[in-house]
């Protein structure tokens, strides 16, 4: 009898997710994330940029409502571009009542909902968000945002014990080099060992990533103002 409740407990909710809107769906994901007020993660990051030779290095990332998010790296050295605040999805999720909700349907051989979300505000800084939502975690696996002044940049989550609140183990950021804005006249040394330099106008179509492994999470215990400083 039990075996037959929960074959009957899984096919009800396979087609109680089938019947949800994309609203309704973005509005699941938007109750989870809206649990966590702060936090500080530690975990290791890696940096794969053509032009910066990086060692994994451990960090500590902290993050407060609504948008607050500072990543501190011991080793010192950080690319990371300026929309990687988006890093934490909140900041996508700020005011979902300035978006246009479009349900694109389900992605092929997945269970990811993929749900576009247009600014209503012609000028707003994201031009478009893409994320693909886990319609049974109500986690989102993965996002791509466009912005007018940093270019288009994505994201890949993976998730464990903390996907109760919405937060992955691991998320990968890419990027293209050729939408960060460098300093004028500034010239990087490629990874290959060459020592050759380069104008930073030689970046152009190249591809960067940063990934983040956390090993732990704090979650609303409190982060002070002072730490965004």
């Amino acid at each position: 009898m039990k075996s037959i409740f929960f074959i009957g407990l899984f096919i009800f909710s396979v087609f109680s997710s089938a019947g949800q809107t994309a609203e309704d769906i973005i509005n699941k994901v938007k109750a989870k994330l809206e649990k966590v007020n702060d936090y500080e993660a530690k975990g290791k990051m890696k940096t794969n940029v053509i032009f910066i030779k990086a060692p994994i290095a451990n960090v500590k990332v902290y993050y407060k409502k609504p948008n607050k998010l500072r990543i501190n790296n011991e080793s010192g050295i950080s690319f990371i571009p300026k929309g990687s605040v988006n890093i934490n999805l909140n900041n996508i999720f700020i005011n979902t009542e300035g978006f246009d909700i479009i349900d694109v349907g389900k992605e092929a051989g997945t269970n990811l909902r993929i749900i576009k979300l247009l600014p209503k505000d012609e000028n707003a800084e994201v031009v478009l968000s893409t994320v693909y939502v886990d319609e049974l975690q109500y986690v989102i696996k993965k996002a791509k945002t466009t912005t007018r002044e940093n270019g288009t940049y994505e994201l890949e989550m993976t998730y464990g014990k903390y996907a109760e609140y919405g937060l992955a183990d691991k998320v990968s950021f890419s990027f293209n080099t050729k939408d960060y804005k460098l300093p004028k006249g500034i010239t990087f040394d490629y990874d290959d060992g060459s020592k050759k330099e380069e104008p930073a106008d030689k970046l152009k179509n190249k591809k960067g990533k940063v990934e983040i492994t956390y090993s732990a999470y704090t979650i609303n215990k409190g982060v002070p103002d002072s730490v965004f400083k």
